[in-house]
């Protein structure tokens, strides 16, 4: 048997597999890692790729520059449909050394004091969106994803930009048509269309008369003589927008289900004691699964053949990477499938890992913990109004995200 068959399987399902659920991936998973950590698998909708499902050969795979993300969009690379795919020259998109100078210079605006210096004001547009819905519960349960989860992301997201407040509802409308794998290629290619117009516009407005955001702070960026491009800072703005939206939205709304439904005394331990959130969130990450197809949702090329986990991939084949089946691994986890919320050691690859490991995972972290913080203080009490089978996701999305998350919201009288 040649090494590269010794990874396929004919009697594994196509791909992804159905029974992933926010609550985690498949269990096939934890056989594949044991069994088979590197699998040739079939395509939903056609083709082959390989699946890589263990926290060390993620991590290789990650670290490993012959794995490139660049080459998925030659004319030849292999395609799967209803795989979301970003634009060409985005800095998701790139191989070193082109990402690596991308990201000296994104970095420049992601410092640490910055991001720390947003938590009042997250704090302050998650306080006002509660406030709405205090006003407007009168007894009965809200939607927290509309509510809260959704403006929240798109409000921060547009701090970061500096997007005027009376273009957010405009901004997530084409969002979301550029999200929705399953729906009209045409739509699709419009949202992406609207949003990159529009954040040209932004682009050129703020070169012209700098303010205090991040996208600003992109464009001042220096390393050296080299600075952004136009195009560059289109393509960075976007992929903040895109991204940070859509990823935190979903990740605020999956974690408070989580936790009212799973773990309702820890909730009201988190509004008695933020300081364990921090913790709790790590875990969350790690445990509650955000994409929809078991994948970072981005395939690498094999530029060469490689050896992973003793299975040769040949030149040009297609790498899928399953971080959720890798923050499950019992070789890196202590009891996995538990949700442990006093775990101290987390190396979870919730933000990826290595040269692209997530830009705006600080700002990520703010964002969780704030809405965290608000939520459990300011609801103890709170329950989910319907029964979890009778929950709405969002099928063609690029993540596994609610359609709405009716909530009974309690204020607490202390």
């Amino acid at each position: 048997m040649t090494a590269r068959t010794s990874g396929e399987s004919s009697e594994l399902p196509e791909f992804p597999f159905p029974g992933t659920s926010y609550r985690g991936p498949d269990p096939v998973f934890t056989r594949l890692r044991t069994e088979r950590p590197v699998v040739r698998v079939r395509w939903t909708g056609g083709g082959h790729a390989w699946l890589v499902t263990r926290h060390e050969d993620v991590k290789q795979v990650l670290d490993d520059t012959r794995f490139s993300r660049a080459a998925s969009y030659a004319p030849d690379a292999p395609k799967f449909s209803g795989l979301f795919q970003a634009p060409p020259g985005m800095i998701i998109s790139l191989d070193p050394p082109d990402h690596t100078r991308l990201r000296v210079l994104a970095e420049q605006a992601f410092s640490a004091a910055r991001i720390e210096g947003m938590r009042p004001r997250v704090r302050e547009l998650a306080g006002r969106l509660l406030d709405t819905l205090d006003k407007e519960s009168d007894g009965g349960p809200v939607d927290l994803v509309e509510g809260f989860a959704a403006p929240l992301a798109m409000a921060v997201i547009c701090e970061l930009l500096g997007v005027p407040e009376r273009d957010r509802d405009q901004f997530l409308t084409w969002v979301r048509q550029f999200a929705d794998v399953s729906g009209p290629e045409e739509l699709a290619v419009e949202g992406r269309e609207n949003l990159g117009a529009y954040i040209a516009g932004l682009v050129a407005g703020k070169q012209a008369e700098p303010a205090d955001d991040v996208l600003s702070a992109l464009i001042a960026a220096r390393d050296g003589e080299d600075r952004l491009s136009f195009e560059e800072l289109v393509g960075l703005g976007y992929t903040l927008l895109g991204g940070g939206y859509d990823s935190s939205a979903g990740q605020i709304s999956n974690f408070t289900l989580t936790l009212l439904e799973h773990h309702p005394d820890f909730w009201r331990r988190l509004g008695e004691h933020p300081e364990d959130i921090p913790g709790a969130l790590e875990e969350l990450l790690r445990t509650v699964n955000l994409t929809a197809n078991d994948t970072s949702g981005l395939p690498r090329i094999a530029t060469e053949d490689v050896t992973v986990a003793g299975v040769t991939i040949p030149a040009g084949d297609a790498v899928f990477l399953a971080f959720a089946s890798a923050n499950r691994d019992g070789a890196v986890f202590t009891d996995p499938e538990t949700t442990d919320f006093g775990r101290t050691d987390n190396p979870h690859l919730a933000f990826g890992h290595g040269i692209h490991h997530c830009l705006g995972a600080p700002l990520a972290r703010v964002e969780l913990a704030v809405a965290l913080e608000e939520l459990t203080a300011r609801y103890p009490d709170a329950r989910v109004a319907v029964p979890e089978s009778e929950l709405l996701w969002r099928v063609g999305d690029v993540n596994h995200n609610l359609v709405s998350l009716p909530v009974h919201l309690q204020r607490s009288t202390t």
